[in-house]
């Protein structure tokens, strides 16, 4: 079962949607590159959300629907 990732706004989603069209395949492991380049900073915040991110990218990777289809 997958869980839906929290989007906390537009942002989030517009990031994920870049990350794909630059990277494809390897667009959550760049995201992924970005949340551990964030936490050895320091930035909690910005690791969290290039978390999220990738936690976005990965179902949106996916070819079936996801959660309550109505």
């Amino acid at each position: 079962m997958t869980v839906m990732p929290y989007v906390a706004d537009h942002r989030v989603l517009a990031d994920a949607v870049d990350l794909i069209a630059l990277y494809g395949d390897d667009a959550g492991f760049e995201a992924a590159a970005r949340a551990d380049r964030s936490r050895d900073v320091g930035n909690h915040i910005h690791f969290c959300r290039w978390r999220q991110i990738e936690r976005l990218i990965l179902v949106m990777s996916l070819d079936r629907p996801v959660g309550t289809v109505h």
